[in-house]
C-alpha cells in the first residue's frame, strides 16, 4: 500500500495521461492521411525497395508483419518489417512511415553513433526493466536501502535508452523527408500531410521517456522518504 497509494502516485497519472494523449493523437494522425492516396501511387513497400536500393543497401530485405503501427527495423538481421496498414498500402501515411523505417536502415548502414549507442544498451535496459520494480517494491516493504537503490539505478537505465532512442527516432524522420522530396515520390501539396504523420510519431517516443521520468522521480521520491522513516 506504501509503494502505490501515497501522493507520489500523481505522477504515474499524469505519464499515463501523456502516453495516452500522444498515443491518440498518432493513431487519429495515421488514420486521417491513411485515408488519402499518394499522386504517385507508391505502396509501402515499393517505397521502401526504391530508397534501399538508391542508397547502395538493396540487400535489406522488406517483409510484411501482422498488426497495426508495427513496423521497425531489425539491424540484427537486415530486415525492414512494414505492417499490414503499410506493406501494400499507396497511402500517405504508409509511405511516410515506410520511408522513416528506411531512415533507420540508412542509419546502420552508416553507422549512426545513437544508432549503435541505443543498440549497445538495449540488453542492459532490457534487463533493468525486468528487475527494477521487483527490486524496488521489496527494498521498501523490507526496508533494504541497498535493494532500493539498486532497483532505482536499473530503472534509470530504462530512462537512458528511452532519451538515446530520441534522437534515433528524429533523424530517421529528418532522413524520410529529404528523401521522399528528393526523389520525388510526395507532391509539394503531400509533403505538409507527411510531416504531420512523423511528427505525430515522434510526440509517443517524447511522451513515453516523459511518463519514465516521472516514474523515476516517484521511485526516487519513495526511496529517500523510506530512508528517513
Amino acid at each position: 500500500m506504501y509503494l502505490y497509494w501515497d501522493s507520489t502516485y500523481i505522477l504515474v497519472i499524469i505519464g499515463t495521461i501523456l502516453v495516452g494523449l500522444a498515443q491518440s493523437y498518432v493513431q487519429a494522425t495515421f488514420n486521417r492521411y491513411s485515408e488519402w492516396a499518394t499522386e504517385r501511387g507508391y505502396t509501402g513497400r515499393q517505397v521502401a525497395m526504391e530508397i534501399l536500393n538508391r542508397q547502395g543497401i538493396g540487400q535489406v530485405a522488406v517483409e510484411p508483419i501482422k498488426g497495426q503501427l508495427t513496423d521497425h527495423y531489425d539491424p540484427m538481421n537486415k530486415v525492414l518489417r512494414l505492417s499490414e496498414v503499410t506493406y501494400d498500402e499507396t497511402s500517405i501515411s504508409a509511405v511516410a512511415v515506410a520511408a522513416h523505417e528506411c531512415g533507420h536502415a540508412i542509419q546502420d548502414a552508416e553507422g549512426y553513433s545513437f544508432l549503435r549507442l541505443r543498440s549497445a544498451i538495449a540488453p542492459v535496459a532490457q534487463f533493468g526493466s525486468s528487475i527494477a520494480v521487483p527490486l524496488i517494491i521489496f527494498g521498501l516493504i523490507l526496508g533494504w536501502t541497498g535493494m532500493t537503490q539498486v532497483g532505482v539505478i536499473a530503472f534509470a537505465l530504462v530512462l537512458l535508452f528511452q532519451i538515446v532512442t530520441l534522437p534515433v527516432e528524429f533523424d530517421a524522420s529528418r532522413r524520410a523527408l529529404v528523401i521522399l522530396e528528393e526523389q520525388g515520390m510526395f507532391t509539394a501539396e503531400e509533403l505538409p500531410a507527411a510531416r504531420k504523420v512523423l511528427r505525430s510519431a515522434a510526440f509517443t517516443y517524447v511522451a513515453s521517456t516523459l511518463s519514465t521520468s516521472l516514474q523515476l522521480l516517484r521511485f526516487i521520491i519513495l526511496s529517500n522518504n523510506r530512508n528517513r522513516d
